[in-house]
């Protein structure tokens, strides 16, 4: 053997495998193998120090004490019997908030659907400048009609400028 003292013997007295990367267990500090490193699988007398849990109120999530010996659903069903703050009954949040901006519309909407033009709030029927009469897009260029006023026109710059004389070859 040229390394002896290389690795160690699993510390569980039915494997007692010779592991070469052993796993040291930190409650009992103790050597163990890949299969008997956790605390049930080597019944660690040391376990309540380490593998301590938790457990969350599902409702207000609230960490709930649990003593030794309780066990934790029925804890945790007791706390939200009596101590929880979170009542899913007792307070409903509106969800159709927001409410349409045309004149005559009652509807509600969950989402903000705010015109780009106005600012104002719209429901999915009245969204486009076109549905709600907007006031802030009335000029006939934001609709996409051409444009039928006498002012000359700016000459764009850039690859916009480009895009514009490869459309006016191609008609």
């Amino acid at each position: 053997m040229e390394f002896p003292d290389l690795g160690k013997h699993c510390s569980e007295p039915t494997c007692k495998q010779l592991d070469f990367l052993p796993i040291t267990c930190d409650a009992c500090k103790q050597d163990f193998c890949k299969d008997h490193f956790s605390y049930a699988s080597h019944k660690c007398p040391f376990a309540f120090k380490k593998d301590v849990q938790v457990p969350v109120c599902p409702l207000c999530n609230v960490p709930i004490p649990v003593k030794k010996g309780e066990i934790p659903d029925v804890v945790v069903g007791e706390h939200m019997d009596r101590d929880c703050t979170f009542h899913p009954g007792r307070s409903k949040k509106k969800v159709f908030t927001h409410r349409c901006s045309k004149e005559g519309c009652r509807k509600k909407e969950m989402l903000q659907l705010t015109c780009a033009q106005c600012h104002g709030n719209f429901c999915i029927q009245h969204r486009h400048p076109l549905d709600h009469n907007c006031q802030a897009g009335s000029s006939s260029a934001s609709r996409g009609r051409p444009s039928t006023s006498g002012a000359p026109e700016q000459k764009p710059s850039g690859i916009s400028w480009l895009a514009q004389q490869l459309r006016r070859t191609v008609k």
